[in-house]
């Protein structure tokens, strides 16, 4: 196929998008902090500097023909001198500027009137008191402090805007992602708590829903305006982390549709070129949209072995100037567990990937990351399954995963 992107990160998603590159024949060159990152052990090349370097990325771009983005944590406004000069990147710095920030993606959701969660900005409930009016002494001649004078009104704590109750999920705008930059909030006080520990410009607050599941759609736009759309996901998340990914979800066609028709119309408002992944919750009110994220996603992980063309290829046809690659499902159904750290250590667990590597239609992917802490995500495995309907689909999934829990434990969770 030919070709040369570039991408400003390192880590397991830059990986294993030059994992698929080599597959294509294109390069892919990178640009992250250490040489130990995982992508840097299957990029064509590697500029090593900070993701924030305006220099470094500017060296990037003489590589390749367009460069692309690991994750979202991105300043528009330091790039954007770049795209003057004639840098393509993609997905395009105006299509990802109401994405790069969780406040931007409501308002947007709420423009295009599409369904997502209730929520206000922190510093909205932060807005001081009017300064009390001054008053000419009352006729009875009663000064401040005697009986007879008018007592101050009393300053409330930041309260809630009316209709929000608790618990409350707070966000951080920027930033968040496996469980960082989200907090649950229980009562008036550790409201006030979060005020006293965050910059308020920086968080949000969200109605807490009461969802029966959550799912995920994976889509992407070609440079051509092409859109396509991956089989919709049920995830399941331990202490705000992605802990599996079942594909196909259980859904109904109605869901199904509904769930492309909001990808359809997010990807054409933005004028979106590249694979952007979608998170729902699902309930009594149906779809609601929790977050977007522009890039590869975990809950596509398992498209790699389940979809003629995984989610990783597809953002490296996009940005080299490939028309999209068949989406569809190749296998019955899959379940994708993330391996994630249950303990500190430099261990390289040889004994456990073995294990799991010996699982029955099994495919290991270990990232190769130094440290482990809990949670982290050192790698993840992809189980197929074989059952066709949806209800022997569950139970051969959860077969599964214990599977996977005898060799690999979850880590303990630490939210309440």
């Amino acid at each position: 196929m030919g070709g040369r992107i570039g991408v400003v990160g390192g880590g397991q998603l830059a990986w294993m998008l030059a994992a698929a590159a080599r597959k294509l024949g294109i390069e892919l060159h990178v640009q992250t902090p250490e040489l130990s990152d995982p992508a840097a052990r299957l990029a064509t090349s590697v500029v090593r500097a900070p993701l924030a370097d305006l220099e470094a990325t500017r060296r990037l771009a003489e590589k390749a023909t367009a460069i692309s983005f690991e994750n979202e944590w991105l300043d528009l406004e330091t790039l954007a001198p770049l795209e003057q000069e004639g840098v393509v990147f993609l997905p395009r710095l105006q299509s990802l500027a109401d994405l790069v920030c969780k406040r931007r993606q409501r308002l947007l959701l709420e423009r295009l009137h599409l369904p997502s969660p209730r929520w206000f900005a922190l510093e909205e409930i932060l807005i001081p008191p009017a300064p009390a009016e001054l008053k000419e002494p009352a006729s009875s001649g009663a000064e401040p402090g005697d009986a007879g004078a008018e007592e101050p009104a009393p300053v409330l704590p930041p309260q809630p805007p009316p209709g929000f109750h608790f618990p409350l999920m707070a966000k951080a705008v920027r930033g968040g992602y496996d469980g960082r930059g989200t907090r649950v909030i229980h009562s008036q006080a550790e409201l006030e708590a979060l005020i006293e520990a965050v910059d308020p410009s920086l968080w949000m607050l969200e109605e807490f829903v009461a969802f029966e599941r959550e799912l995920a759609l994976v889509a992407c736009r070609d440079q051509f305006g092409a859109v396509q759309c991956y089989p919709l996901v049920e995830t399941h998340q331990h202490d705000q982390i992605c802990d599996w990914v079942l594909a196909p979800a259980a859904a109904s066609q109605a869901v199904e549709s509904r769930a492309r028709n909001v990808a359809a119309s997010l990807l054409a408002a933005l004028n979106y070129e590249g694979v952007l992944a979608i998170e729902f919750f699902y309930g009594p009110s149906g779809l609601l949209i929790n977050e977007l994220a522009p890039r590869t996603h975990n809950s596509g992980h398992y498209t790699i072995e389940a979809c003629a063309t995984s989610q990783f290829a597809q953002q490296v046809r996009i940005v080299s100037g490939e028309s999209l690659g068949d989406t569809s499902m190749q296998l019955a159904g899959t379940l994708m567990v993330n391996l994630l750290g249950f303990e500190t250590s430099t261990a390289a667990y040889a004994r456990q990937r073995q294990a799991l590597e010996a699982l029955e239609s099994s495919h290991l992917h270990w990232y190769g990351k130094r440290l482990a802490r809990p949670g982290r995500k050192l790698g993840h495995i992809t189980l197929e399954l074989q059952a066709s309907g949806t209800v022997e689909r569950a139970k051969e999934a959860a077969l599964r995963l214990a599977e996977v829990r005898a060799i690999w434990p979850l880590p303990p969770a630490i939210t309440p």
